[in-house]
């Protein structure tokens, strides 16, 4: 995309969660004096639930001069959805508050999916000190029974169910969510459901899992959206049918190779309605978030463009490279 008009950085508001998995007072020294490099710095800790959301709605709301007002969150991808809910509190900002991820937490799959596998200290480097140049304007999602934005992807079936099996190992960080697929998938059951893409239905039958998004990446290493794009104003959607043996998948999202398997159906769209057609609650996740949720369907629509970004503009192409 163009480089934007903005000219110059206006403010670095840090907003660090200390309850992520690797967010301790080193790391927010290193993130404070990367970014004063650059600009003024401000910190917020967090110390409840909401507060990432509310420093972010301040940060958004207040006048702004030239430049760029970026919001820095330093956490993981639950922290990075409180501070994009503060972001988009008033409707999607414009070009001159900006977001920017540094990964401290478990999965970290949101700064995977705008960085790669770039360190952090030179994805700040990059974003800040030509704004204009990095940012990008990418797509969200809401999903319509719970009024709640998705930033990163959703999922249903095994891929919700590794956030109920990775509370009890011993594990961190991406080991655990990876233990927790591996312990998930060998009891697994498929559930029957339906799955609907723009009013055409694209499954139906038996169902190991769902996602949709959003970043290529969950829980950092597996590939479960190979061909998503974060702006291209489309939902990627996946779904992996009973044809695949759930101990398998573990190993088949690691490079993608989930997408050939018998029963494996992928779509885009912008409206996605996941079911489940035996009357049984449907356990869902968005954002590594299980949501504690009774209901048997829920519908996401995207929302194009609506989130200003520093991120690199390809992603994918950096990783190849490095």
């Amino acid at each position: 995309m163009a480089e934007s008009a903005v000219a110059q950085l206006e403010e670095c508001l840090i907003v660090a969660n200390p309850a992520a998995g690797t967010v301790g007072e080193e790391l927010v020294r290193d993130v404070v004096a990367r970014c004063a490099r650059h600009t003024r710095v401000t910190v917020v800790s967090t110390t409840a639930p909401g507060d990432a959301t509310e420093a972010a709605r301040q940060a958004v709301s207040r006048p702004s001069a030239e430049g760029m007002r970026v919001v820095v969150a330093v956490g993981g991808d639950g922290t990075v959805l409180e501070v994009v809910d503060g972001l988009m509190a008033d409707g999607a900002p414009a070009d001159r508050c900006a977001l920017l991820v540094v990964p401290a937490g478990t999965g970290n799959s949101g700064y995977r999916s705008h960085w790669g596998t770039r360190p952090w200290q030179e994805a700040v480097d990059h974003a800040l000190a030509g704004p204009g140049r990095a940012l990008r304007r990418l797509d969200l999602a809401r999903v319509r029974e719970l009024d709640a934005l998705v930033v990163l992807g959703a999922g249903a079936g095994l891929t919700a169910e590794v956030l109920h099996s990775s509370r009890g190992m011993p594990q961190r960080g991406k080991a655990r969510l990876q233990a927790g697929l591996e312990h998930a998938a060998a009891s697994y059951a498929p559930y029957q459901g339906r799955v609907t893409v723009d009013g055409t239905v694209v499954h139906e039958g038996g169902t190991v899992l769902v996602n949709i998004g959003g970043g290529r990446h969950r829980a950092w290493q597996y590939l479960v959206l190979p061909h998503s794009v974060l702006d291209d104003g489309l939902l990627d959607v996946c779904v992996v049918g009973e044809g695949t043996d759930p101990v398998e998948v573990p190993a088949l999202l690691r490079d993608g190779r989930h997408l050939d398997r018998p029963g494996t159906v992928h779509r885009t769209g912008r409206t996605v309605v996941v079911e489940r057609t035996d009357g049984r609650p449907l356990c869902f996740e968005h954002d590594g978030e299980l949501v504690p949720y009774a209901g048997t369907r829920i519908t996401l629509d995207v929302l194009p463009g609506a989130l200003p970004v520093l991120c690199d503009p390809e992603p994918a192409a950096a990783e190849a490279r490095r």
